[in-house]
C-alpha cells in the first residue's frame, strides 16, 4: 500500500474522514470522561498537529494526533501521573488561556483495520516527531499504552514496561516502535485513564455478567476491572508508559 501523509491543517477536508475511520478500540476505552470532552476536539483546534495518511484512492487509513502543551508551567514540571487525561487537561487550558506551549505530546496512533501490520503505526509516529521539530519544539512526549499489555492483565506495569529482548528493545512491541524513533521511557502513568460506570454498561460493551465482587478480566484492558456489584458500579483505571522522544 502507497500512503501519502499530511498535515490535516492543510487537508481540513478530511476532519469528518479522520473522525469517522474505522478502528479497532475496545468499545469501553472510548468511554473515558476526559477523552469524550477533548479526543473529538483535537482535528478542529489542533489540526496543525495531527497527521492523515490516504491510500492511493484517497480513502484515510491512518491517522495520527498531537496537543501542545506547557510542561514547565507553575504546578507542573513533571509528567503527570494522570497520563493521557492530564495532558488533554492541560493542552486544551492553555488553548484557552493564550499560554505558549513549550512541549508536543503525542495522544494517539490510529491504523485501520484493513491497513494494520504494514509499518503505519511506525510511520505515524515519525510524522508527529516531524511536526514538533518543524514547529520548534525540542521534544515530544508521550503516555504510551503498550499494545500487548492486555495479555497480562496482572502484571505490574512497571514490571512489564521495563522487560527488554536480547537487543535491548522493549518486550512490548509499541514500546518498541517508540524506543526505535529514540524514545526512552521516563516513569509510569498509573492513573492515565480512568472510565467508572454502572454495571449495565460495563455489561453492554463487554458482554461480561459483571455480578462478582472485585477483579474482573476484560479483552482489551491492559489491568483487571474492579466490579462492585453491592454499588451496581465497575472502575477501571488504566496505566500508560511516560516515554520521551528527544528531537
Amino acid at each position: 500500500m502507497q500512503v501519502t501523509v499530511s498535515s490535516l491543517a492543510d487537508r481540513p477536508d478530511l476532519v469528518d474522514a479522520v473522525l469517522g475511520m474505522p478502528d479497532t478500540w475496545a468499545e469501553f476505552t472510548t468511554q473515558d470522561p476526559v477523552g469524550t470532552a477533548h479526543y473529538p476536539r483535537i482535528p478542529r483546534e489542533f489540526p496543525e498537529y495531527v497527521a492523515v495518511a490516504q491510500d492511493e484512492r484517497g480513502e484515510v487509513v491512518a491517522h495520527a494526533f498531537s496537543v501542545p502543551f506547557r510542561l514547565h508551567a507553575d504546578g507542573r514540571g513533571e509528567l503527570p501521573a494522570r497520563g493521557w487525561d492530564q495532558v488533554l487537561l492541560w493542552a486544551f487550558a492553555d488553548l484557552r488561556r493564550g499560554t505558549v506551549p513549550d512541549t508536543v505530546s503525542a495522544v494517539s496512533v490510529v491504523v485501520a483495520p484493513h491497513a494494520q501490520g504494514l509499518g503505519l503505526s511506525g510511520r505515524m509516529l515519525g510524522a508527529l516527531r516531524d511536526t514538533a521539530r518543524a514547529r520548534g519544539f525540542s521534544e515530544v512526549v508521550a503516555p504510551v499504552r503498550p499494545n500487548a499489555k492486555h495479555l497480562e492483565p496482572r502484571t505490574p506495569i512497571e514490571e512489564y514496561a521495563r522487560r527488554v529482548r536480547q537487543d535491548g528493545l522493549p518486550a512490548d512491541p509499541w514500546l518498541r516502535v517508540h524506543a526505535r524513533a529514540g524514545a526512552v521511557i521516563e516513569r509510569i502513568a498509573p492513573v492515565s485513564m480512568t472510565v467508572a460506570a454502572p454495571l449495565a454498561d460495563w455489561r453492554r460493551w463487554t458482554g461480561l455478567p459483571f455480578d462478582t465482587e472485585g477483579l474482573v478480566e476484560v479483552p482489551g484492558a491492559l489491568v483487571p476491572v474492579h466490579c462492585v456489584p453491592e454499588r451496581d458500579y465497575a472502575v477501571y483505571v488504566e496505566p500508560n508508559v511516560w516515554m520521551r522522544h528527544p528531537l
